[in-house]
Parts: structure tokens; C-alpha cells; sequence
């Protein structure tokens, strides 16, 4: 496993951790400022800015990206499921202008949460038929843009308003189904806050490999934790081994960021500045 406790070359801060205190310009200019060399926006960041203007801003100071949130929200009635095809491309064209690696995939869960307007719907199998059906039509574009697609399973606590694929084995059989040559087009983001949790973490790590494992992400689980969206811990402050992921992930061979994303009101209400120094000093010490 890498040692991460002498730099932080291999830190990259998700901009939701301070989406409150500041546009994407502000961060990608604090980032700058404190030697954070990559970042992962979001599309409605990136939006308030223009695309142009934030791949300006990127190229200026010199960041990469560990990839591009988010795509998904596939899930919809009859009436919305060309817009959710077209906003899927969308996020494949921008992920191309930013120089992304991959788009994170969040893929939805009933359609009437994930497509604001869909009729209402219980039946969950229903919308993971769905969910797959959909990947697969975006891969199809994802392809002839070369844009890597990671789908992100989240904790079972999102399955109806979030998404509907909550587990690593349920993300990777959607792949080899998908890209059962495991071609690099369509993989995984790990996110610790969502799959800490899951008895069968370590041989689905094990399953993905190296060319399933797009991204990896960290925070903390708080106990107890008071909001399940936006009570995200800090590395180090709940009860997340998130050494031992990170191990079992690079013994996969994954030697890319380290991303930090966290959604929590007590952080955003904290100066970006001491978020960020936070971070890296948990970076080095923790993760």
C-alpha cells in the first residue's frame, strides 16, 4: 500500500466537500493555493461557471481530474426517459471537455425521485431493470467519446430516492453483463461512506480488479450520524477502516486518487481554508 504520509500527491478533494464556500473558480484556485493537483466537480458547479470557463480554470492551474459527478438518475417514466438519455450525453461531452477519466454514475433510484415529474412507482426490480438497460445505452456513446463510466453503489438507506444498485457484487454484475471482456469502458467508484458496511466488501474488491476499479473515494461514517446525506465524517472521526479498504483496493493494482468527498453541514460552515488543511492532514495520517 502506498505511504501517503510524507505528501499528498495523491489527494484529490471532491468540490462538493466545499461546494458552500465558494463557485468552482474559488476552489479550483484554493486546491491550487494548497497543493491539491486534482479535483472532481460537479455538473451543476461546472454549470454555474460554463464549461468553457471551467475548463479554462482547470487547464490555468495546472489540476487533473479523478473524475466527473455525475451522471446517472436513470430511472424515469415513459415521458422522461429521453431527457435522462440526453443529460447522460450531456455529461459524456462534458467529461470529455474537462479531461475526466471517468463520470461517476449515481444511478437513481424510483423514477419519481430520480426524474422529478415521473409517475410514481414501488417496484424496485422494475428500476434496476431499467438502470441496466440505460447503462447500456450510454456506454454505447460513452464509447465513441473513450469516456470510462463508473457506476457508484450507494448505501441501501438511498435505494429509493438515490440509487437502486447499493452493493459492489450488484455494480459488478451490471459490468460483466454490460463488458464482460472488462475493457476498461465501465467499472466501479468505491466510496467507503457506502460500502464499509458490506460483508462481501473484500472478495467484490477482489472480483473488480484492476480494470473495474475507477475511483475511490473517502470520508468517515459518524456514529451517530444525524443526517444520512449530509452528516458526513472527516477521515478519522467515525468508525470507517479506511485503511484496510484502501489496501485491499490498491492490492487490486488501483494506483489512482485518493478522492475526498464529504457532505456535511458542520464542514461547509467551516472557511474553505481550514477544510482543506483538514484534509490533508487527515490524508496523510489516516487514509
Amino acid at each position: 500500500m502506498r505511504d501517503f504520509s510524507s505528501d499528498h500527491r495523491w489527494l484529490s478533494l471532491n468540490t462538493a466537500t466545499v461546494r458552500k464556500q465558494g463557485d468552482l473558480v474559488a476552489i479550483i484556485d484554493a486546491c491550487a493555493r494548497h497543493g491539491i493537483r486534482a479535483i472532481d466537480p460537479w455538473r451543476d458547479q461546472v454549470a454555474a461557471i460554463g464549461l468553457d470557463r471551467a475548463v479554462r480554470a482547470v487547464r490555468d492551474a495546472g489540476l487533473e481530474l479523478s473524475g466527473y459527478c455525475r451522471g446517472g438518475m436513470f430511472t424515469a417514466d415513459a415521458a422522461h426517459r429521453v431527457e435522462a438519455r440526453d443529460d447522460n450525453r450531456r455529461a459524456v461531452d462534458e467529461a470529455k471537455a474537462l479531461g475526466a477519466p471517468c463520470i461517476v454514475l449515481v444511478v437513481g433510484g424510483l423514477p419519481q425521485y430520480s426524474r422529478p415529474g415521473s409517475a410514481a412507482s414501488k417496484d424496485i426490480a422494475a428500476a434496476r431493470t431499467q438502470v441496466h438497460d440505460a447503462i447500456a445505452e450510454m456506454l454505447e456513446y460513452a464509447r465513441e467519446a473513450n469516456m470510462p463510466l463508473a457506476i457508484e453503489p450507494l448505501h441501501p438507506a438511498y435505494a429509493a430516492d438515490r440509487a437502486c444498485v447499493n452493493t459492489t457484487k450488484q455494480a459488478l454484475d451490471i459490468c460483466d453483463q454490460l463488458d464482460p471482456q472488462r475493457t476498461g469502458a465501465l467499472g466501479v467508484a468505491l466510496d467507503v461512506y457506502h460500502i464499509w458496511w458490506d460483508p462481501e466488501l473484500m472478495p467484490q474488491i477482489a472480483r473488480a480488479g484492476k480494470d473495474r476499479l475507477l475511483a475511490f473515494h473517502v470520508c468517515d461514517w459518524l456514529v451517530p450520524t444525524k443526517d444520512i446525506l449530509n452528516d458526513r465524517g472527516m477521515m478519522g472521526d467515525g468508525v470507517i477502516d479506511i485503511t484496510s479498504v484502501r489496501s485491499a483496493v490498491e492490492a487490486q493494482g488501483f494506483a489512482g486518487y485518493s478522492e475526498i468527498e464529504i457532505f456535511s453541514n458542520e464542514w461547509w460552515a467551516r472557511p474553505m481554508a481550514e477544510v482543506l488543511q483538514t484534509c490533508i492532514a487527515r490524508h496523510r495520517t489516516v487514509v
